[in-house]
Parts: C-alpha cells; sequence; structure tokens
C-alpha cells in the first residue's frame, strides 16, 4: 500500500503545484471521475474489445484512478480500508455457494 500513498502524494504535489485544489471540491471531482469513465467507455464504443487501443486505456484508466484517489483524499479515506470494506459486504451479499458462475444481482440469487 505505500505505492499507492506515493500515488497520492505524487497528485497531490501535481495539483498542489498548479493551485488547483480550490477546484477540486467534492462534486466536481466526482464529475471529473464521471466524464473520465465515459471516456474510457468511448475507446470500446462499436469495437470488438481486443480491437481497443490499449494506450488510450491505459490514459483513460489513470485518469479514472486519480480522480479517485483525490477523491478519497478529500474525505480522508484510508482507500486499503473502504475497498477491504467493500469486498466483505460484497462477500456477504453474494456468497460463494448463491453466486459462483452467476452473473445475477444479490437481490435474485
Amino acid at each position: 500500500m505505500e505505492d499507492l500513498k506515493d500515488i497520492q502524494k505524487k497528485l497531490i504535489e501535481f495539483r498542489d503545484e498548479r493551485d488547483w485544489a480550490q477546484f477540486h471540491n467534492a462534486k466536481d471531482l466526482a464529475l471529473a471521475l464521471s466524464i473520465e469513465v465515459a471516456e474510457l467507455n468511448e475507446i470500446f464504443l462499436w469495437k470488438h474489445p481486443e480491437d481497443a487501443n490499449i494506450e488510450k486505456i491505459k490514459d483513460e484508466l489513470a485518469d479514472v484512478f486519480g480522480y479517485a484517489i483525490l477523491l478519497a483524499e478529500k474525505y480522508n479515506f484510508d482507500i486499503k480500508d473502504i475497498i477491504l470494506n467493500k469486498i466483505k459486504k460484497n462477500g456477504e451479499k453474494y456468497p460463494i455457494e448463491k453466486a459462483k458462475g452467476n452473473a445475477k444481482k444479490y437481490n435474485e440469487l
């Protein structure tokens, strides 16, 4: 997890050197995150997944991760903790014996 903290530190340094923290309220970070996900989706639009440009996928995915990390920082969330907690919740909603090999939503299992 030290790598993730290093990435978060680099993102904050990059932001602060440009005086962009003033624009990074939670709402705008969430909107930016949504827009970057849409740009990631656009790479796949009307193509077979294997035909998507790998370098563009990397760039858009980096943007998605970047905004998600900055949004977590805005609320002082520990990224490791929130992800592990969500995995635990999903494990309870999707028990292996019901969910394995099944794409149904938890309320349809």
